[in-house]
């Protein structure tokens, strides 16, 4: 997905940081891998692995040196969900933005009409 100049300035919000960690993990990966790809620190990877194991959307293998982190069919299902309603969002917002310049507010007296 290709975010403009605005969208990568501003703070990502839980679900956005939970889908990136999911997106990485599709395949199997360790932490390391997760925290550099999806911008993470020690700590943030720490405290969003631990709510995406809870939530089942992700699961932790233990190898006979580290442990993998993959996306189980939940997670799939919930990164899915996801990337729709961000199309859903941005088709929206291009809607809004094609109509608000097709419109034209006049105000007469005390009423304003829009055309």
């Amino acid at each position: 997905m290709v975010e403009n100049s605005f969208d990568s300035r501003r703070r990502r919000d839980r679900l956005s940081i939970m889908a990136e960690l999911l997106g990485v993990a599709r395949e199997g990966a360790h932490k390391t891998r997760i925290m550099y790809q999806a911008s993470l620190s020690f700590a943030q990877l720490n405290e969003y692995l631990t709510l995406v194991i809870d939530l089942n959307l992700l699961e932790a293998v233990k190898t006979s040196k580290r442990t993998i982190y993959k996306t189980t069919e939940k997670g799939l299902r919930f990164l899915q969900s996801y990337r729709g309603i961000m199309e859903l969002l941005a088709k929206g917002k291009e809607k809004n933005l094609t109509d608000a310049n097709s419109l034209h507010l006049i105000k007469r007296r005390t009423k304003v009409t829009l055309l």
